[in-house]
């Protein structure tokens, strides 16, 4: 395999932008010996496997694990080509090297191109982001965990390092043992020779680290013994008996423990900080102030001798807080003004074909409707949290995040060192959800640790806290039309949304020094509105994108979280409005898409749809793509006494080549979950510039008792891995929502659902 024959393309509606190795180090993705970190013993074959003294495989792991399963994914793809059992793959942390850049995710990350109406070139605006995103890219490579990009962004690097290790071990075994290649195999770890010699890996790594293979050859799909099927995942044990580490068990030497208290109106600085009280308490320290910094709200952290001490010294400041110039923001406020957005801009069109307006005029009917979508919490288990320590021009850090250069930047900054005086060990995430893509927290532990002379610190958000200082989805608001001719024919589709903009927030906040244009066309805001299968005819979607006075961020399936909910909620209202059933017009309208088409009827196959429900039982159905995949599914809903119960939910997916099916329905099913919480109960209200959100009391997630039963069926295909931890999430309100117009015959468009 040759490194130019990789490559990844983001297609937008107007052409295609191929991005691969020409945005990555001269070097290919294999790299040298010399990125993996040196221990005693172990032999570097490449950037990616070490072979340990007694065979044992040794992959760079530059993802974070955070429930979704990436650590056993990734090896599993090295044990195959490896040619040894899944449990003889141990990984360790990769270190900086720009060959663990998540090249896909960067992809994803990419504006998509001008509509079908300006063929041909690009906007200025556009030409910009593309040249900043390519810019990080060459120079950082973004090792980063997100958008459902890890197995497809390993897919092939990791695969081509295995096979590469490999034919190496191969070849030093020939060469040792005088004989032909073709009468060599791997096999369980040990190379055999056709007379009956056997050596394991570790005896082989020496010599074959010499070896420039004169071939490498990746398994054939027919020849897979791992890849495909169902593998124990290898943090189950770890996390079941309670030895798992997180970031809140890091012990170091001398540690002390900090809670944070920031500004409970967003926006504001704090006038006056009385700690007199606080400090008077036994087992307090000191309190630290600080300015915002690395997005976070200005404000302080108690230190004290545990983290109890520490939420009692909170407690006993008196600190008086002055609102920032710009009015305080306000949801209802907010709510008005993206109407009034809706209402006096065009927006960014990001896709068009044919001539909407005109078919719209011709139509015989027009259908419209107005969604709206609030601002939303990420609510991991685990707080916001981060152990630092800083001593003799160096920084420690242990942090659950998703963006290790990105956290290792900021605590430089914080610290006044070079980076590469900084050190971040990486333990279990407690969910991540694209929270811990962001970088205050490390910060804020960074900045503590700087003021207590040489000791750890491990800085603790409390849930209120972590709620009230989160950096939200963003609340939306779409507009549809569309135009249906006499024959029932839907002939046009036109939507218009508004909502703040992401990516330049986080540039921002994350990459000061790359900076988006503010006012950019959002991709990730937009997503899942311009990219919809259907075949109508006439087709236009644009995007407002906005700037309100809220922290926003990026949540479990951006963009597509929302849109989705507004675009297959309108889909059924279309059916209803033209007689027809909502699987039958999907099928209709899905001629041209026949890999949307088969997962569709996967589900509604598996669901049984057409077949008889109990009284007062209904099926709701939603369909959307995103992150490299397709997924339906069908919501069986009741509605007793205004309290709105799913049942069951099935799946169907179609997420290209399978590593780990059992991880694929671990997804599915929390992915329902996650997305079932959100549609019922998740909000965030905003008053005055106070979230008024404050735990789980009433930020409600489903628990084990609704739980719906899930089933996921996956559609077997030959196409490269597409994402799994994400799309799982944006069919659901949909089809919860879809059910519920049957059971009661009104059309709820506001999320969340109302009983």
């Amino acid at each position: 395999m040759r490194r130019r024959n990789w490559i990844l393309s983001a297609a937008g509606a107007a052409g295609t932008l191929v991005v691969g190795w020409c945005l990555m180090p001269a070097r290919s993705r294999l790299g040298s010996p010399g990125a993996m970190l040196p221990t005693q013993g172990d032999v570097a074959l490449n950037g990616w496997i070490k072979i340990a003294a007694d065979g044992t495989v040794v992959l760079a792991m530059p993802r974070s694990e955070m429930g979704q399963g990436v650590h056993t994914a990734l090896a599993m793809l090295a044990a195959e080509e490896l040619e040894l059992p899944l449990e003889r793959v141990r990984l360790e942390q990769a270190g900086a090297d720009r060959i663990y850049g998540n090249v896909a995710m960067i992809v994803a990350g990419l504006p998509v191109h001008p509509s079908e109406s300006e063929p041909g070139a690009r906007t200025a605006r556009l030409r910009a982001a593309e040249w900043i995103i390519g810019k990080i890219a060459r120079e950082l490579g973004i090792i980063a965990t997100g958008g459902s990009s890890s197995v497809a962004d390993a897919w092939q690097p990791v695969r081509l390092a295995a096979a590469t290790a490999r034919a190496q071990l191969l070849a030093a075994a020939s060469a040792r043992w005088q004989v032909p290649l073709e009468e060599l195999s791997a096999h369980d770890g040990l190379v055999t020779s056709a007379s009956g010699r056997t050596a394991h890996y570790g005896e082989l790594a020496g010599a074959a680290a010499g070896v420039a293979p004169a071939e490498v050859r990746l398994k054939e799909r027919s020849q897979w013994r791992l890849i495909g099927r169902p593998a124990r995942r290898s943090d189950s044990a770890a996390k079941v008996d309670g030895s798992a580490q997180y970031s809140a068990d890091m012990r170091p030497a001398g540690l002390l423990f900090a809670a944070v208290c920031q500004s409970p109106i967003l926006g504001a600085t704090a006038i006056s900080i009385d700690a007199n009280e606080a400090l008077a308490l036994p087992g307090v320290h000191r309190l630290v102030a600080f300015d915002a910094m690395g997005g976070a709200s200005a404000g302080f952290a108690v230190v004290g001798i545990s983290t109890w001490h520490a939420l009692r010294g909170v407690a006993a400041v008196k600190a008086q807080w002055q609102p920032g110039a710009a009015a305080a923001p306000d949801t209802r406020r907010i709510a008005s003004a993206l109407d009034t957005a809706l209402d006096q801009n065009e927006g960014h069109v990001f896709y068009e074909r044919g001539d909407t307006a005109k078919a719209q005029a011709k139509a015989a009917r027009l259908i419209s409707a107005s969604y709206s979508a609030p601002y939303l919490a990420h609510a991991t288990m685990e707080p916001t949290n981060c152990t630092a320590r800083v001593h003799d021009g160096r920084v420690d850090i242990w942090a659950p995040t998703q963006v290790p250069q990105i956290a290792r930047a900021i605590a430089a900054k914080v610290a006044g060192v070079d980076i590469d005086r900084v050190q971040l060990h990486l333990p279990f995430l407690g969910g991540g959800f694209g929270r811990r893509l962001e970088v205050d927290f490390v910060a804020q532990a960074v900045r503590v640790a700087m003021a207590c002379e040489g000791r750890p610190v491990q800085l603790m958000a409390s849930r209120e806290e972590d709620m009230a200082h989160d950096f939200y989805r963003p609340m939306q608001v779409a507009r549809l039309h569309a135009g249906v001719d006499a024959d029932g024919t839907v002939s046009s589709l036109h939507i218009k949304s508004a909502g703040d903009a992401i990516n330049p927030r986080w540039m921002e906040r994350s990459m000061p020094a790359l900076s988006l244009p503010v006012d950019m066309a959002d991709k990730a805001t937009a997503e899942g509105l311009y990219d919809l299968p259907y075949a109508i005819a006439n087709q236009q979607m644009a995007h407002v994108p906005t700037r309100m006075q809220v922290p926003v961020g990026f949540w479990r399936s951006v963009g597509h979280s929302h849109n989705a909910f507004f675009s297959e909620a309108f889909i059924d209202e279309l059916a209803s409005e033209t007689g027809q059933d909502p699987l039958a017009l999907r099928r209709s309208l899905l001629r041209d898409a026949p890999r949307h088409l088969a997962v569709l009827n996967l589900a509604a196959d598996k669901a049984q749809w057409g077949s008889p429900l109990p009284a007062g039982r209904a099926r709701g159905i939603a369909l959307h793509a995103c992150f490299g995949s397709i997924v339906a599914q069908v919501a069986e809903v009741t509605l007793h006494e205004a309290q709105l119960r799913v049942h069951r939910v099935v799946c169907a997916i179609d997420c290209g080549s399978v590593v780990n099916p059992a991880i694929v329905a671990q997804q599915m099913e929390g992915a329902v979950v996650f997305a079932l919480s959100a549609a019922l109960y998740g909000r965030i209200d905003i008053h005055q510039g106070v979230v008024q959100q404050r735990n789980f009391n009433d930020y409600r997630v489903v628990g084990m008792a609704q739980a719906p039963f899930v089933e996921t069926w996956i559609v077997d295909s030959d196409n490269p891995p597409g994402g799994v931890g994400e799309p799982g999430v944006p069919p659901l309100a949909p089809a919860v929502a879809n059910a519920l117009f049957l059971l009661t015959g009104r059309r709820q468009r506001a999320l969340p659902l109302q009983g």
